[in-house]
Formats: structure tokens, C-alpha cells, sequence
């Protein structure tokens, strides 16, 4: 599977007006701008790590180096999300991510995401989860999965919208906002996709 993963990164994907491409250094100041200007967007959602772990906190150029260094071994797929208005250039408005990336008899994978609050409706992340999936499909991977809590409805929009389907409850999944949160698990796997995942989206 070396040649494969080889080929999955560094990957820019297009749907204008979205394009997901690698997230780098210079993205860390319009980055830290909308995480900082929206807390409460955020933390409801937001992973955060328990006092066990003894995980300790790393800068945004830190995150960046170990994200691409995973992508490099085909762990990962850190994607920064780029809107273009008409007339405008590219703004960075989100992320979209693929990790717990395994390939051998498993090839399933995890998509987690957000956007900028401003730029939420406008079908920008259903887009850009579809580019991110049909790359996995096309890489080999199988089964997709997005882990999503109950109460999170904008989340819950993008997967009903792509055709995910619900495969049940994950009970105290991940910490979230200090604590245990259960999660759905959404799945799609290659055999459920006629053509491509973003075939689904609004014309």
C-alpha cells in the first residue's frame, strides 16, 4: 500500500468555490482570528483532552509539522478549507480532516470538520466532505465514518445531505467540552456510492 498512500498527499481538491487544500503555517493567523472571535461556536464541539491523557498543549505551527509529518505516512489528510465569493480571492474558512486513517483488511477511515460561523449555510462543508470522501474512495479506502453528537444539528445536516447512513450510538465516545460525550456514527462505505460522493450534493 506504500505507492497508494504516497499518492494521497499532498492532495488540493476543487469544486469551486470550494477547494480544500493542505493546511500550512501561514493559514495560523486568519485561523487563530475565527477560533478566537467564536468561542461559543466552538467549544460545544470542540475535542478536548482529559486530565489522564497527560497530553500538553502544542502551538498552531506544532499541529501543523505533525499533521503533515502523519500525512507523509499516510495517517492523515489535514485539509484547510478555502470559499471564494465571486470576485473575491480565497479565504480560509475551515477545515476538513481524515485521520485514524487504516488500510490492510480494515481501509476505513474518520471525517471531522468546521467552519467559520460567518460562512455556516452555505453548503460549503457538504461540499468539501464529499471532495474529501470520493479522494479516500479513490485511494482505497472503504468505509468512511463521521462521529457526531445527538444535539449538534448543523453537523447531523451535512450527513443527511451526503447520504450517510446511521449506524448507532457510541456511549461516553470522546471528550468533548471537558467531558465524555456520546456520539452517532455515520457511515458510508464505497459499495453505497453510485458514481461520486459529491453527484449527491445540490446542483
Amino acid at each position: 500500500m506504500e505507492s497508494v498512500r504516497a499518492k494521497g498527499w499532498p492532495a488540493r481538491l476543487e469544486r469551486p468555490p470550494v477547494t480544500l487544500r493542505p493546511l500550512r503555517r501561514g493559514d495560523e493567523g486568519e485561523w487563530s482570528r475565527i477560533r478566537n472571535a467564536q468561542p461559543d461556536w466552538f467549544r460545544m464541539w470542540d475535542s478536548t483532552s482529559p486530565r489522564t491523557s497527560g497530553e500538553q498543549p502544542i502551538s498552531f505551527g506544532q499541529l501543523v509539522t505533525r499533521l503533515n509529518r502523519r500525512a507523509r505516512q499516510g495517517q492523515v489528510l489535514p485539509w484547510a478549507v478555502d470559499y471564494s465569493e465571486v470576485g473575491a480571492r480565497p479565504r480560509f474558512v475551515g477545515q476538513v480532516t481524515v485521520s485514524g486513517i487504516t488500510w490492510g483488511s480494515a481501509c476505513w477511515a474518520q471525517i471531522g470538520y468546521w467552519i467559520n460561523r460567518d460562512y455556516a449555510g452555505r453548503g460549503i462543508i457538504p461540499t468539501a466532505v464529499a471532495m474529501a470522501c470520493d479522494h479516500c474512495f479513490s485511494l482505497g479506502l472503504h468505509r468512511i465514518e463521521i462521529a457526531i453528537r445527538p444535539e449538534n444539528t448543523n453537523s447531523l445536516a451535512v450527513v443527511h445531505k451526503l447520504g450517510f447512513r446511521l449506524e448507532g450510538r457510541r456511549e461516553r465516545y470522546m471528550h468533548v467540552n471537558g467531558d465524555w460525550r456520546d456520539h452517532d456514527m455515520f457511515v458510508l462505505t464505497a459499495e453505497e456510492v453510485d458514481g461520486r460522493v459529491v453527484d449527491r450534493l445540490p446542483h
